[in-house]
């Protein structure tokens, strides 16, 4: 069982950063990666950034990539989110979630979820 809490949401101008945080708690978190999602309204939950627990390559969305960036902190048990360049088009609820194995590019590869932080970013 793994639980997880995002924060660092807000509101935003467009070309400004944000940074989210994702606290994670449980057993053996070291088997699980990480990844970040984000909902509009109206549309499917997308896959924004993923990265293994312990060591290998991050995964981003091409939409993000180059303006986002991944992290981890394993002495904090904490994944972070930093948004730079950000656009109105960004403005979703973003989710952390953790799944055992690989980073997973689908939100139904995950088991775990974080409550979601809202992001909104003014044109």
């Amino acid at each position: 069982q793994v639980q997880l809490v995002e924060s660092g949401g807000g509101l935003v101008q467009a070309g400004g950063s944000l940074r989210l945080s994702c606290a994670a708690s449980g057993r053996f978190l070291n088997r699980y990666s990480m990844g970040w999602f984000r909902q509009a309204p109206g549309k499917e939950r997308e896959f924004v950034a993923g990265i293994p627990w312990t060591s290998g390559n991050t995964d981003y969305a091409d939409s993000v990539k180059g303006r986002f960036t991944i992290s981890r902190d394993n002495a904090k048990n904490t994944v972070y989110l930093q948004m730079n360049s950000l656009k109105p088009e960004d403005t979703a609820v973003y989710y952390c979630a953790a799944r055992q194995g690989v980073v997973g590019l689908r939100f139904n590869n995950y088991s775990y979820w974080g409550q979601g932080t809202q992001v909104t970013v003014s044109s």
